[in-house]
């Protein structure tokens, strides 16, 4: 049977035209896992054209994957999605040849194609981001590096960004925790230590992920809902005293030799008091945002209560439940802490990194370290400003080595 997939796309030109870029991700439409990944920069070029090359890698990544493939396309872009739908006619003469080209990867009929506001396209939009900061820098982009971790410099041809040939990535399956009902993502899961189990000395230095909770903003004492979905909250006074504190211990133990920060506001400060103590740049990974708290967003959990009784019980009730209005379920947000935390432990093998990160890619983290149920996300405490780590070894095993440490804001 011919599988379904989804694809999301996007391109971005800085001037349109100036430089420009795409990227698209293929989808699994029932769990949501990124299936594969595409991304190039083009050079000059408009904005119309790079969403059209976005399209069109793509549906070939997808055939890739399933020549027999029925394929949901998902783009922010209104003239792309209306035009290859046949509603709106194509009329400029760099668009013909590309949506000629776009409707030859498959047959007719085995593609449709669906708006979406530029909010949901996040993943796409990133990668095509990814591929306009390589293209500056005069290299390519690299599949699955988030932050544009990019191939070979200028000085080869893999660099140049006149290359031949669009770099896709076929991700690696987490079984994408069909899974998180179950407490497990699969093959990408670090196995259950046996009884007694202790690390064999020729495992070599773990992977230590030290994972920080951003300080306070305004709406933490309030117990507010504050995820990706809303506003951006900055620390307040109290979170940047607590930032400094946090910079001041990791400082002590000189232990950390990499920064990782979630693209939000609060955690890029957080992060940038501690990189700045430690002489280190923050890199900046979106697999580290929050939950999308759709309409819950700065609700306290009385307000949410009462005006979303029904969704709030469902939501505490399973972890494939999305709060009101189009939020993220934990289902979701462990499939994507689940891949960005694979691509952490490639990139940092052997290394002690800092995550700067949210209350929920922490107890995930955690919560998948120890193999634990969906619903002991409810059973933690974890405080701003708080400091978790774990240590994951090369057989796969993973040791949870401190939660929710608060000493140094006392």
């Amino acid at each position: 049977m011919a599988q379904r997939f989804v694809v999301e796309a996007d391109g971005g030109s800085r001037g349109n035209p100036g430089p420009a870029g795409y990227g698209a991700v293929v989808l699994d439409p029932t769990t949501g896992e990124a299936l594969a990944e595409a991304a190039e920069y083009i050079g000059t070029a408009t904005n119309n054209v790079a969403e059209y090359k976005g399209l069109i890698a793509g549906l070939k990544a997808a055939r890739d994957l399933d020549p027999e493939a029925r394929v949901q396309v998902r783009m922010d872009s209104k003239l792309v999605v209306e035009q290859m739908s046949g509603r709106w006619k194509i009329k400029h003469p760099d668009m013909k040849p590309l949506a000629a080209e776009a409707k030859a990867v498959f047959p007719p009929g085995r593609v449709t194609y669906e708006w979406i506001p530029r909010e949901r396209n996040k993943h796409a939009d990133r990668l095509a981001n990814e591929a306009m900061d390589a293209g500056r820098l005069g290299r390519r982009w690299e599949p699955g590096a988030s932050g544009a971790a990019l191939a070979a410099g200028p000085g080869s041809r893999a660099g140049s960004p006149s290359a031949a040939g669009t770099a896709t990535a076929t991700l690696p399956s987490a079984r994408a925790e069909a899974a998180a009902e179950a407490g497990s993502a699969g093959a990408a899961e670090p196995k259950a230590p046996p009884v007694g189990w202790a690390a064999p000395a020729d495992l070599g230095a773990p992977t230590t992920f030290v994972l920080l909770r951003h300080g306070e903003t305004a709406l933490t004492p309030q117990k507010r809902f504050s995820g990706s979905g809303g506003g951006d909250p900055e620390l307040s006074p109290a979170g940047r005293r607590q930032a400094e504190a946090a910079a001041a211990a990791l400082a002590a133990r000189g232990t950390i030799q990499a920064v990782v920060s979630s693209p939000l506001r609060r955690c890029q400060e957080t992060a940038g008091a501690v990189a700045a103590r430690l002489g280190l740049e923050v890199r900046v990974d979106d697999g580290l945002r929050e939950t999308d708290f759709g309409a819950w967003e700065g609700l306290t959990f009385a307000e949410v209560k009462e005006r979303y009784p029904e969704d709030l019980d469902a939501w505490l009730s399973s972890s494939k439940a999305a709060p009101t209005g189009g939020g993220e379920s934990f289902a979701t947000v462990a499939r994507r802490t689940a891949l960005t935390r694979d691509k952490l432990l490639a990139r940092y093998a052997g290394r002690t990194v800092l995550l700067v990160t949210h209350v929920t890619p922490v107890k995930t983290l955690v919560r998948l370290a120890l193999g634990a149920p969906p619903e002991s996300l409810f059973r933690m405490e974890l405080s701003a400003a708080s400091l978790s780590a774990v240590a994951y070894y090369a057989d796969g095993n993973a040791s949870l080595r401190l939660l929710n440490d608060t000493s140094h804001l006392r």
